[in-house]
């Protein structure tokens, strides 16, 4: 009954909402000591007092009242005040009084996305010297402890806790926050607090509204099974092992062929080893992102065949469809999730026994990377038998494939439920702007992610009820394998995607990081530019500093040939002239052409009639040497030619 236990603890931890809070708390919890109040804005205070009492709240000399409703929740709203502080926010009703102290006045900024903006001071290039300098008592960090729901909660909670900048407290803050954060306070003399809510690997999905995703059709069965797993996690579980099922079964070669089949001859499948990526594992698969099937056999006795067990597969990268003597027993996506599947009874026998499992990998890595020890058949007896031997045959490339089904309630990768258990919490907190570092967990789908970016957009100006919210987007970074010629890069997709959505927003800013990556490890150290960076683009929004990174404006034919025109002076560092430009025509085909400095234009020759657009650092790692007056790279960019 092991599984058992272990879903117990899952389940028990996926649902333990926050501790209720004490009756003498009236404040919600997101108002402590060291707290940072956005200034210029009214500020929303609310919490819980019993239900029908008046609240008076004071901040200064300030005031309001509310009165509880019938479930206790209150809210007043108070004047705006100019950036200042230390001041004390005190709350009282029916003769019970709460107040925090040490609070400041100033700009709040939240910062989001996936593993580059997660990652940690302490892992930043020059970390000793970092921590050690890092002691500023008005710049104040709220780090919101990972949470995942599959519906969000009513019951208010702690989620993080307010702190002054110490070395004890930035160590394992978001280090690009925290440089942004840091650059904004030597840049104008006020409080700044800086709101870390981030989650490795995530999807941008996962931290949207489920009324904003249920507008999109392709989402609706997923929150269909999302709300089924937030009344039942059985009930969840079988709606989305009917849609997991389908989609393997309409859209996989393997499944089509048999290849869950235990009677199938896999003597023609090649060895694979029992842990690791089959991109650093397997030749011939090193860039292969897809699907590919994987099968081992195990000899049972028959008092094992009559037990309870599950198959215990640890991670797989990035989904999932398991089989065990030909009968379907799970699939989930997340590459770091372990899989244990409950084998139903009767499934396994006296003897020879197949375990046929189909991977679909979506970008990097690929296969059940983990340890070989995690796999296995555990029984209810607590023994178990190993899993060796695997071999493996390749199915259908990700080219040939629709985006496959993601486990909804998965965090990380599922629908929403970021949202419900990391933003959703933070209540209306009066809010400056937002710093998002998030986009490669969506590589593949620009259209896709065009469209939610901007939805992400408007759904967290109406929670923070700030219409004029700024948006600060850092375009993902290079990484990945150079090119010698003009190539399609699903990377370039995603980043143009950034730079459409931020530039039809007059209150977005990007931040460019094409020059600052590391095309062998996703997660580059050098996170202090990154921060110097999204600061420049929160000024630039304010009209504190001139534009930043160069932004082309139009691209037009000229008598030279194609004119992409800028709005700064212009600098190529290295060579005689810009590199990475290319014209493309109506029928795809894309070349490299030579490109001259004239102004504030760039003239590329060699145009010809069927030339309809330009592109500029289009792959995955370019070679990028243009750069505007502030010494930072202009933005690689499609454009149309007109």
């Amino acid at each position: 009954m092991r599984h058992l236990l272990l879903a117990a603890v899952s389940l028990t931890s996926l649902f333990a909402g926050p501790v209720l809070a004490q009756p003498s708390a009236l404040l919600d919890p997101m108002f402590q000591d060291h707290a940072v109040l956005q200034r210029e804005r009214a500020v929303p205070v609310w919490g819980r007092a019993t239900p029908g009492q008046t609240v008076t709240v004071a901040l200064g000399a300030n005031t309001a009242q509310a009165v509880a409703d019938a479930q206790g929740r209150w809210r007043a709203d108070l004047p705006a005040l100019t950036a200042g502080g230390p001041y004390v926010l005190e709350a009282r009703s029916g003769g019970v009084t709460q107040s925090v102290s040490d609070v400041m006045v100033g700009d709040v900024w939240l910062c989001s996305g996936q593993s580059n903006m997660e990652f940690e001071v302490r892992k930043v290039a020059n970390t000793e010297t970092e921590v050690a300098a890092a002691n500023d008592p008005n710049l104040r960090l709220f780090l919101v402890a990972r949470s995942s729901l599959p519906a969000p909660s009513d019951d208010p909670g702690t989620v993080g806790r307010w702190a002054p900048t110490t070395p004890a407290s930035v160590r394992d803050f978001s280090a690009a926050c925290y440089f942004m954060g840091r650059d904004l306070r030597r840049a104008e003399d006020l409080p700044v607090g800086l709101i870390s809510a981030s989650w490795g690997g995530s999807v941008i999905e996962d931290w949207l509204t489920r009324p904003t995703l249920a507008a999109n059709e392709p989402y609706r069965q997923g929150l269909d099974a999302l709300a089924a797993y937030a009344r039942s996690p059985e009930d969840g579980e079988a709606a989305w092992k009917t849609v997991t099922t389908n989609w393997w079964a309409a859209h996989d070669p393997g499944t089509q062929r048999g290849w869950n089949r235990p009677e199938l001859n896999d003597a023609d499948w090649a060895p694979i080893p029992s842990e690791g990526f089959w991109e650093a594992t397997v030749p011939g698969l090193e860039t292969f992102d897809g699907i590919v099937w994987l099968r081992a056999e195990v000899t049972l006795s028959a008092a094992q065949a009559r037990q309870a067990a599950t198959i215990n597969l640890g991670p797989v990268d990035d989904a999932d469809a398991t089989w065990v003597n030909g009968r379907f027993v799970g699939g989930q996506q997340g590459w770091d999730t372990p899989r244990t599947y409950a084998i139903p009874a009767g499934t396994l026998k006296a003897g020879r026994n197949v375990m046929a499992v189909g991977v679909l990998d979506t970008n990097g890595g690929g296969g059940a990377w983990g340890p070989a020890s995690d796999k296995a058949i555990r029984f209810a007896d607590g023994s178990s038998v190993q899993l060796t031997g695997w071999k493996h045959k390749v199915a259908a490339p990700l080219t040939d494939l629709p985006n496959p089904p993601r486990t909804p309630w998965i965090g990380g990768s599922g629908l929403t439920t970021l949202y419900n258990g990391m933003i959703d919490p933070l209540g209306p907190y009066g809010l400056k702007g937002m710093a998002w570092y998030q986009g490669e967990s969506n590589v593949g789908d620009p259209a896709g992610y065009r469209r939610l970016l901007a939805d992400l957009f408007a759904d967290w100006r109406a929670r923070f009820e700030n219409p004029e919210m700024r948006m600060l987007v850092v375009q993902l970074a290079n990484f990945g394998p150079m090119t010698a010629g003009p190539s399609d890069s699903a990377w370039a997709a995603l980043r143009e995607s950034q730079r459409v959505v931020t530039n039809a927003d007059p209150l977005a800013g990007l931040a460019v990081a094409i020059d600052i990556g590391d095309r062998y490890d996703i997660h580059p150290t050098n996170k202090q530019e990154v921060g110097r960076r999204l600061a420049l683009e929160a000024l630039r929004l304010d009209g504190r500093v001139e534009p930043v990174s160069p932004q082309p404006q139009t691209a037009r034919r000229s008598a030279e040939g194609v004119r992409i025109r800028y709005a700064a002076p212009l600098t190529a560092y290295g060579a005689g002239g810009p590199v990475g430009f290319e014209l493309c025509g109506a029928e795809g085909a894309c070349r490299f052409v030579e490109a001259r400095l004239d102004g504030v234009d760039v003239v590329l020759a060699g145009a010809r009639p069927e030339d309809v657009k330009a592109r500029f650092c289009w792959a995955d790692s370019p070679v990028c040497n243009l750069y505007g007056p502030a010494g930072l790279p202009a933005v690689p960019f499609e454009m149309t030619v007109d």
